[in-house]
């Protein structure tokens, strides 16, 4: 399993070109505001102020890039469809996001949060279809599994699965996560060190 040894912010800002100059992977983290994306890096990362969880949702607006193990970058994105930012912000979100999502070349997967306590969401499953329709490599991560019952939230899950199923021919990866409890941190990791290690393979 990776161990985390060290994770320090390098960089905030609100254009993908003004990223690190590196050719380091990076592992974007995305999801509707209020999601619980804060509380997950700061649990993957285990520093409990990395990125700084907010009372009001939806105040990350930048693209932030924290180095992990000094191998990797952990990028935390702006949250979508916060709807009292009105439409102007909103126009300026989905400007950052499609940029770093779009133009990013070290962008070697993207983690959609979804919240497990909810039905599919009309958002969630168009940001999907979005990412299929421009062939991005993505994983889902199912977050706030401890707040509620593990039957329900392995409902809720098939029932999000099975919803996509009528998109998509092969599901992506999905993990089941909640913060408080730390459950998805071993497997998440873990998918990040075997891409890792795989795009090392590729390089010698």
């Amino acid at each position: 399993m990776m161990e985390i040894t060290s994770a320090e912010f390098i960089v905030s800002n609100s254009r993908a070109d003004m990223c690190p100059d590196t050719h380091l992977p990076e592992y974007a983290f995305i999801g509707r505001s209020n999601v619980g994306k804060s509380s997950l890096i700061n649990m993957l990362t285990k520093q409990p102020k990395l990125a700084m969880t907010s009372a009001t949702p939806g105040k990350t607006l930048l693209i932030n890039h924290f180095l992990v193990n000094k191998e990797w970058y952990l990028v935390d994105l702006p949250g979508y469809g916060y709807a009292q930012r009105g439409k102007k912000m909103m126009e300026k979100i989905k400007k950052i996001i499609e940029y770093y999502v779009l133009g990013r070349e070290q962008m070697t997967c993207l983690f959609v949060l979804v919240d497990s306590r909810l039905s599919p969401q009309k958002i969630d499953l168009e940001f999907i279809e979005w990412l299929g329709e421009n062939g991005i490599p993505f994983a889902i991560i199912f977050t706030k599994a401890d707040k509620q019952s593990a039957r329900q939230t392995a409902e809720n899950v098939r029932g999000f699965l099975d919803t996509l199923k009528g998109q998509w021919e092969e599901l992506p990866p999905h993990f089941i996560s909640s913060a408080e409890k730390k459950t998805g941190r071993t497997e998440i990791l873990d998918y990040i060190d075997q891409i890792n290690r795989s795009l090392k393979q590729t390089e010698e």
